[in-house]
């Protein structure tokens, strides 16, 4: 009885794993981005000499190895725009935040960027 048990928990819990990988492979969601590159904001708002403060860089970098598809891109870009936009923000360091803290976006960040064409 205990065996048979034991057994179910197992399967149920591996379901849940195997259910779970696709969730795990997905572009980050707006609010992962935006939490992610947070610690950009007090440098684009007044920039310093490159490079970008470590947690800045460190949160672009974990973001580019959560993009996988060109459809995550777009995703990534679409939640972007909102941010870019922002006024306060110092449009030449946004531009050369990816190649200052050593990456390549593939795609230029501005707030005129266009989403639908990234890939």
């Amino acid at each position: 009885m205990a065996s048979s048990m034991l057994t179910k928990v197992t399967c149920l819990a591996m379901l849940c794993l195997v259910l779970g990988i696709p969730i795990a492979n997905s572009a980050p969601s707006c609010p992962q981005v935006q939490q992610t590159l947070a610690p950009c904001i007090p440098y684009l708002t007044n920039p310093g000499p490159p490079p970008p403060p470590d947690p800045c860089c460190n949160g672009y970098k974990t973001l580019d190895g959560q993009i996988k598809t060109p459809e995550d891109i777009q995703d990534v870009c679409y939640c972007l725009k909102p941010i870019v936009e922002n006024p306060k923000l110092n449009i030449s360091a946004l531009a050369s935040l990816p190649k200052d803290c050593g990456m390549d976006m593939g795609y230029v960040i501005s707030p005129d960027m266009d989403c639908s064409k990234v890939n």
